[in-house]
């Protein structure tokens, strides 16, 4: 496996050579991403596929005035095969380039700002860290992915700049299986393993496997007091989020589900702070055209709107600094602030009402009123007296994030989870989020 050293001097000198290439009027921006994964697939508790992926992608824009064009290679990591792979790739997008109009929104950063930023991590082999899984799973139907090693992102351009991010993490997305729609689902991820925590976790799944055993409970339509645990709440932040909530274009185009709170007084409650944390995050400080991201953009200050994540071709159209974000203009290294609700003890802080694990098929049932609906998914339980007495069949809810984040919003828990996003479809994704979960007073399901 090459060193953060190598992979970076590597990337330099391929883009230093392409760039001696280019015409006079001509500008290049080059970004890299990269993995170097361990990665085994658990089915009761067995291993049924294990292996490595060392991958590096190049994406290269070429540009001359307001025109550009951009394409993508995989590169071999041998230097005498990938530098003429480039320069073919440039002069094939030269080419094509005579064919485009101008780009009235094409904004790049000019101004060379070069970082470099490694985070290392405490992860064990990917032998010992399977066997402790194994150890955890004994006796029972484990099922789940377990992804560890190094993403890196890097960014060049023939003006000089250059910029390196590389992270090392571990993600461990399981659940233990009990029967047909049956399974206690959690996920452990983050820099630095712990034996303690992800033995706790383990305990809280065995507890859910017992409860799951039991005859289900129906529930009527209607409203019920309701604990959302932080992987419940990424869903519905989720949802928020990739459908324009702190992105500026949404915001500017009236498309927002937090029309609203741009329309109107409306707001969340004072206990939602919301922050995009690239500092704490596993996505690089950087993004496709060269501009640096700050460490944390504010998003809800006290329950209400503060600023915007802003994409260069939202600065350009809209008249408005960039900050950063990237095309998409929704969080990757989302952060909720904690609040004082103890997260030892949810189960008796909810008293008596529904604990939802999971949800999925989340969606917007009116996106207006940022009216969202869903469905639980995994272990939902019913507790009684601060205990759980029953799993839940399948609810539906549906309900707006001004109430579940704002009116009906008791509190908010004092301790956040690490959630990595465990997609693994063509590379590792880079978006994570660190969440606490959330106590409401009351919580709408229709079926």
């Amino acid at each position: 496996m090459s060193s953060s050293v190598e992979r970076q001097a590597y990337f330099d000198e391929l883009i230093a050579s392409a760039s001696s290439t280019l015409h006079s009027d001509e500008v290049l921006l080059a970004n890299l991403a990269g993995e170097a994964t361990d990665f085994v697939r658990l089915n009761n508790n067995e291993v049924r596929q294990a292996g490595s992926v060392d991958q590096q992608k190049l994406s290269v824009d070429l540009i001359a005035g307001q025109r550009h064009v951009g394409g993508t290679i995989n590169l071999t990591g041998d230097m005498a095969m990938d530098k003429p792979r480039v320069v073919a790739l440039l002069a094939q997008l030269r080419a094509q380039r005579r064919l485009v109009p101008d780009d009235p929104y094409l904004l790049y950063n000019t101004e060379p700002t070069s970082t470099d930023n490694v985070k290392t991590g405490d992860i064990p082999s990917p032998e010992i860290a399977l066997a402790t899984i194994r150890s955890a799973g004994q006796g029972k139907d484990l099922v789940g992915i377990y992804a560890s090693g190094d993403t890196f992102h890097g960014f060049a351009n023939s003006l000089g700049q250059r910029n390196w991010f590389q992270s090392s993490t571990f993600n461990l997305d399981w659940c233990f299986y009990l029967e047909a729609d049956k399974a206690a689902k959690n996920l452990y991820a983050g820099f630095n393993w712990d034996d303690n925590a992800f033995a706790r976790k383990v305990d809280w799944s065995s507890q859910q496997l017992i409860a799951l055993a039991r005859e289900p409970k129906v529930l009527r339509p209607g409203d019920y007091r309701t604990y959302l645990a932080p992987r419940a709440m990424e869903e519905v932040m989720s949802l928020l989020s990739h459908y324009g909530a702190f992105g500026c274009r949404a915001q500017e185009t009236k498309q927002t589900p937090f029309l609203r709170m741009l329309a109107s007084d409306a707001h969340l409650s004072q206990q939602v702070t919301i922050s995009e944390d690239t500092a704490g995050g596993v996505a690089p400080n950087f993004q496709s055209a060269g501009f640096i991201r700050p460490d944390k953009v504010p998003l809800i200050l006290d329950g209400k709107l503060a600023e915007a994540l802003v994409s260069p071709r939202s600065a350009q159209e809209y008249g408005v600094p960039t900050n950063g974000a990237h095309g998409g203009e929704y969080p990757e290294s989302m952060t909720i602030a904690p609040g004082s609700v103890p997260a030892d003890s949810v189960a008796e802080a909810l008293d008596t009402g529904l604990f939802v694990g999971n949800l999925w098929y989340t969606n917007f049932s009116d996106l207006s009123a940022c009216r969202t609906t869903g469905m639980t998914r995994f272990a939902t339980f019913w507790v009684d007296g601060g205990e759980i007495v029953a799993p839940v069949s399948v609810l539906r809810f549906d309900d707006t994030a001004f109430n579940m984040l704002g009116d009906h919003l008791e509190g908010l828990t004092d301790d956040t989870e690490v959630l990595l996003d465990p997609s693994t479809y063509l590379e590792r994704s880079s978006a994570s989020a660190r969440l606490p979960g959330a106590l409401l007073s009351e919580m709408h399901f229709v079926l």
